[in-house]
This record gives C-alpha cells, structure tokens and sequence, in this order.
C-alpha cells in the first residue's frame, strides 16, 4: 500500500515562503542623499529629500546621525543660499553661492560613502563640509 490519498496523485508537501532579501538600514540615508543630488539639477527633489529624512528620523541611532546630518546640510544650505541671492548684486554672492556649492556636494559625497559603508556620521572636519 502507497502514501498516495484518495484520487491517485502524491501529497505535495508545503514550501516555505522565499525570506525577502535583508532591508539596509541605511537605506533611507541613501535615498536622501540621492535626492539632495539631484536637487543641484531640480530644486524641489532637495525639499522632498528634507521631509523624508524628518519621517525616517527616530527608528535608529547609527541612521539617525546621517538623517541629522541631512536635515542640518539643507537648513545652512538654504541660509546660505539666501544670503548667496541677496549679496549677488555685488560680487561677494558669487563667491557666498560658488562656496555653497562646494560645500553642499562635499557634505552629500562623504555623508553618502560613509552611508554605503554601514557606518554613522561622527562630526564633520574642514568648515563641516566632511562628514567622518
């Protein structure tokens, strides 16, 4: 006498679910960082990339420090800005603007690596543009 149930095929045994691949947890970092980038090209993305990193904020220590550090780049970004736009008649906003630049995608490149690498944002050196 076989296993077989009634009817004549064999009982399929249950499979497991496949486990979903391991989220990063600095995958919300990432995305933000990714968004300020392209906020060089269209503005709005670096606004969006702000309200994330504030709703992401809170589930983790090590992402949190980027999500800060994130949070803190677009705030001094936009003052510096402002100040870039308002002192631009004269040739100091130029330079104000020309050092924003610098500044912010220096912030956004280390803060990015050091994201990439698993690791959390410890401070900043050289005028805060370096995250370390």
């Amino acid at each position: 006498m076989t296993d077989e149930p009634p009817g004549g095929t064999p009982a399929e045994t249950p499979r497991a679910a496949p486990e979903p691949p391991p989220q990063d947890p600095f995958l919300p970092p990432k995305i933000v960082y990714g968004l300020y980038a392209l906020g060089y090209f269209v503005g709005i993305t670096a606004l969006a990339g702000v309200i994330y990193a504030y709703l992401e904020r809170g589930k983790n220590p090590e992402v949190d420090s980027h999500l800060t550090f994130q949070i803190e780049t677009f705030w001094y970004s936009l003052l510096i800005f402002f100040a870039g736009i308002l002192t631009a008649f004269i040739v100091v906003g130029l330079f104000i603007l020309l050092f924003l630049l610098v500044w912010g995608l220096t912030r956004v490149i280390s803060g990015f690596v050091l994201a990439n690498d698993g690791k959390p944002v410890s401070g900043t050196r050289f005028l805060g543009m370096i995250a370390q």
